[in-house]
């Protein structure tokens, strides 16, 4: 935790370690820094104060493991590693980079990870076995749908497809885009740990049955010589079984490469921002949707023109971020450059990442893709 007065003329005397009496969600290293940040913290400390008391909401999830990844984690008595660890799944396959110590190692990212590292049971290897209900409403009625048990771990990989899918569900709610036909395209910005888990994607056939996707995955982490990279994904990732039907393979496609109505996921990689790519990206049909997880527009300056481009386009965009304070800034950011408001104001996703964040910058409780809101 940083000292919210950190920016002040003295430097940090010591740990943050005095809460804000009111919000309890800024900390500081003394008294002074506490004074001295005062005329910025009093603007935002009755929002905080709101967003704490809400705090055990955005903590509550249906799993079995819900306790250990969300309160102990936060208390530092669990760790990611650890809960891992227990799981059986630390530093293995798609799950290498979802700690710190896994993260820090080098992958081949330029190979498909195409498993799950689990039993049949636990994943969601194969078709559904019921019919897809009209709207998910969350990971309880997700993992009923999927027969999953509720002390499977795969949500923590499986919030990225299904955060796009609730995006893309809010935006059809919203009118902002048609009732889906047989095809999407999407325009997914700033991907990090989801190129070391692209195979968790291919849930997209089970929520989008028939529907033909492309995915243009944009951003300056995808390393340079992975740019143009094409992958489709035939099919679910598999378990640990050796007869397990699921499989997923990495080959180039061509636009037409389907018969009209079949099923598929086909991405694309591109390195570098959207604004510099989308010249590029729009030789294309235009997308249906943009989507931004973990974005963090308030704190990269790199996002002023990509939201000027996405003004100027008028494409749907949905951005997410790890707390509400972080949409709520977010959003001071885009609406200097709209002059609007949100279309779709900042609202808990039900498919945010059921594992809490380490040494998050404030007390609030921390997911990834835990609020969203659209432009």
């Amino acid at each position: 935790m940083d000292c919210a007065g950190s920016g002040s003329r003295t430097p940090c005397s010591g740990p943050a370690t005095r809460r804000c009496g009111r919000c309890q969600v800024v900390a500081y290293c003394s008294i002074s820094h506490q004074v001295a940040h005062l005329n910025v913290h009093k603007k935002e400390c009755q929002r905080l104060e709101q967003q704490m008391k809400q705090a055990h909401v955005v903590s509550d999830f249906p799993f079995t493991f819900s306790e250990e990844a969300t309160v102990q984690v936060c208390d530092k008595r669990m760790t990611r590693c650890s809960f891992l660890i227990k799981l059986g799944i630390h530093r293995v396959g798609m799950w290498m980079s979802e700690c710190s110590c896994g993260a820090s190692i080098t992958l081949n990212c330029s190979r498909l990870i195409e498993g799950w590292n689990l039993s049949s049971k636990m994943c969601p290897c194969r078709e559904p076995s019921t019919v897809l209900p009209e709207l998910l409403s969350g990971w309880k009625e997700y993992y009923e749908w999927r027969c999953i048990p509720l002390y499977s771990p795969v949500a923590v990989l499986l919030h990225w497809p299904l955060t796009l899918y609730w995006a893309i569900k809010l935006a059809v709610q919203g009118n902002l885009i048609p009732e889906i036909s047989n095809e999407l395209r999407i325009h997914y910005l700033g991907p990090e740990k989801e190129l070391h888990q692209l195979a968790a994607f291919s849930e997209l056939y089970a929520v989008f049955p028939g529907v033909r996707m492309y995915i243009d995955l944009v951003g300056p982490a995808i390393p340079e010589e992975r740019n143009g990279e094409r992958i489709e994904l035939r099919d679910y990732a598999h378990c640990t079984e050796t007869n397990c039907k699921g499989k997923c393979s990495t080959e180039s496609f061509g636009p037409t490469s389907l018969s009209s109505g079949t099923s598929a996921i086909k991405l694309k990689l591109h390195a570098g921002y959207y604004h510099d790519c989308y010249k590029n990206l729009n030789k294309g049909s235009p997308p249906n949707l943009i989507i931004a997880p973990n974005a963090g527009v308030a704190a990269y300056r790199s996002w002023l023109p990509t939201i000027e481009l996405i003004k100027e386009i008028k494409v749907p965009a949905f951005f997410s971020d790890y707390c509400e304070e972080a949409c709520n800034l977010a959003i001071s950011c885009t609406s200097s450059v709209t002059n609007a408001s949100p279309i779709v104001p900042i609202q808990l996703n039900p498919f945010r990442q059921p594992l809490a964040v380490e040494d998050s910058a404030l007390f609030l409780p921390c997911y990834s893709n835990c609020f969203i809101f659209g432009i």
